[in-house]
């Protein structure tokens, strides 16, 4: 009766977009100091602002703060599941005046940090070339061992 969902999102467009838009949102980019500084100043940021609005009474400004932090933290650490639960608890009054966001940003970069230094350490032993004194002309190393 109905033609399937897939057909319905490319027929307008949208899902052309979304597809080329999103492999681009979901891909990690490499921590550097300067992203991981920016990620954890607008979390304290945020979470201050959302104390003192909490405090103040001003309900739907919390939740724009939290659609921008998630925007902004993503874009500079890439997204992470973490993120979503984090969003999600921002939206309880109480939990709201906890440093979420920066409890959030802490986790994520000490995994990305610990993937990151995974993949850049030194390969196995018995990968890495030996150390051993460069070919000279008539001189045989091995005889000079024993």
């Amino acid at each position: 009766m109905f033609p399937p969902l897939r057909e319905c999102m490319m027929a307008d467009g949208f899902g052309m977009r979304l597809q080329r838009c999103l492999p681009r949102f979901l891909e990690v980019p490499p921590l550097t100091i300067g992203r991981i500084a920016a990620a954890v100043g607008i979390a304290i940021a945020i979470d201050a602002a959302q104390l003192v609005l909490g405090l103040i009474g001003w309900v739907v400004a919390d939740e724009i703060l939290d659609v921008m932090a998630m925007v902004a933290i993503s874009w500079l650490l890439g997204f992470h599941p973490l993120l979503l639960p984090t969003f999600l608890i921002e939206l309880f009054p109480v939990a709201d005046l906890l440093p979420t966001w920066t409890g959030c940003v802490g986790i994520v970069v000490a995994q990305r940090w610990r993937a990151q230094r995974r993949e850049t350490a030194l390969p196995p032993r018995s990968a890495r070339p030996s150390h051993r004194p460069p070919a000279v002309a008539g001189r045989d190393w091995e005889a000079e061992k024993r």
